[in-house]
């Protein structure tokens, strides 16, 4: 297809990470029955795309069972932005290897077995997506027969034991440093009045200790006195429990963005050409699209190995490198 609805036309060296199926939606969709025209699969096949004539709906997966449709819409930006959404880990933090590790701690645990390790190939589905879906993604591939909320439990103990040694100036206090370029970005979008709302599919209890320790090194005071809005996966409200819709409708899902922008930002729908979103992961980029924004790729994270990039406005290496097509050419 030349051009596809939502989409545009992928570039020749973007096309082999669309990867083209004969079915999509568990079966529901069939190409060349009922106005179907093609299914793509981004490379980590997290997400299905249904191409019809005049348009494309998304299918996200759930390793929890709960799937779901969104259509696909057009995203456009037009310089100087109003308003940027930020993703925390990997695009503002550098904390990923962190997280990773936590999960292949927790895995060690469950298989009782402290020398495991996670291998290269489980990058994509232990980064990007919510606890629950890089935990599920383990027991299903190492653990079978091991049940998800033992593996939260654990998950948890960790993660508490690890923040705690962190906040006190022990353990792993290199887990959480600002990306490069993070604190003369965010200086650039106060010069310049531009809204910034900052995005995780982290709980509070895991997100707000990085937030924290990286506004500390850059010496930037309250992180809730420079963003202007903060929004988590929610809280955890027991030992091992999530409480909240977090850990269903986390990226790729849109609706973490979609709060940040319209809720804490009181951006509405028709001002969405003035917000452009930054994410170096592809979960992230697929739920800023589904949430109607336009995205440009960071470099360092999953993008490419997800197949995410034909989803892109633009891609830079760093965040500095953003600048001028998020403030206009002739701005800085």
């Amino acid at each position: 297809m030349k051009k596809i609805p939502g989409i545009g036309v992928i570039p020749a060296e973007y096309r082999d990470d669309l990867i083209s199926l004969k079915s999509g939606g568990n079966g529901f969709w069939k190409v060349g029955m009922s106005g179907v025209r093609a299914v793509l699969q981004p490379r980590d096949g997290k997400t299905e795309f249904i191409v019809f004539k005049d348009k494309t709906m998304a299918y996200v997966k759930s390793a929890m069972g709960y799937p779901a449709f969104y259509p696909l819409q057009e995203a456009e930006f037009t310089a100087p932005a109003e308003a940027v959404l930020m993703d925390l880990d990997g695009t503002s933090v550098r904390s990923e290897s962190f997280w990773v590790w936590v999960i292949g701690q927790t895995t060690a645990r469950l298989l009782g077995n402290p020398k495991f390790v996670l291998s290269p190939e489980d990058e994509p589905h232990v980064s990007g997506h919510s606890v629950s879906e890089h935990l599920q993604y383990c027991i299903r591939k190492y653990a079978p027969g091991k049940k998800v909320e033992e593996a939260r439990q654990y998950y948890f103990e960790i993660t508490r034991r690890e923040m705690k040694e962190i906040l006190e100036g022990r353990g792993r206090c290199e887990a959480f440093k600002p990306a490069p370029g993070l604190k003369e970005f965010l200086l650039a979008m106060k010069k310049h009045r531009v809204k910034i709302g900052l995005v995780t599919s982290g709980l509070y209890e895991k997100a707000w200790p990085e937030i924290m320790a990286v506004f500390r090194v850059m010496g930037l005071g309250n992180p809730l006195d420079f963003y202007d809005a903060i929004i988590t996966a929610g809280y955890s409200i027991k030992k091992g429990q999530v409480g909240t819709l977090g850990e269903l409708e986390s990226k790729p899902h849109p609706w973490l963005y979609a709060e940040t922008a319209r809720v804490g930002l009181g951006i509405e729908a028709s001002g969405r050409c003035r917000v452009i979103g930054l994410e170096d992961s592809g979960a992230g980029v697929i739920s800023l699209r589904l949430a109607g924004f336009a995205v440009i790729g960071i470099g360092g994270g999953n993008i490419v190995k997800s197949g995410a990039r034909p989803f892109l406005s633009g891609f830079c290496d760093s965040l500095l490198d953003s600048l001028p097509a998020i403030l206009g050419r002739n701005r800085k």
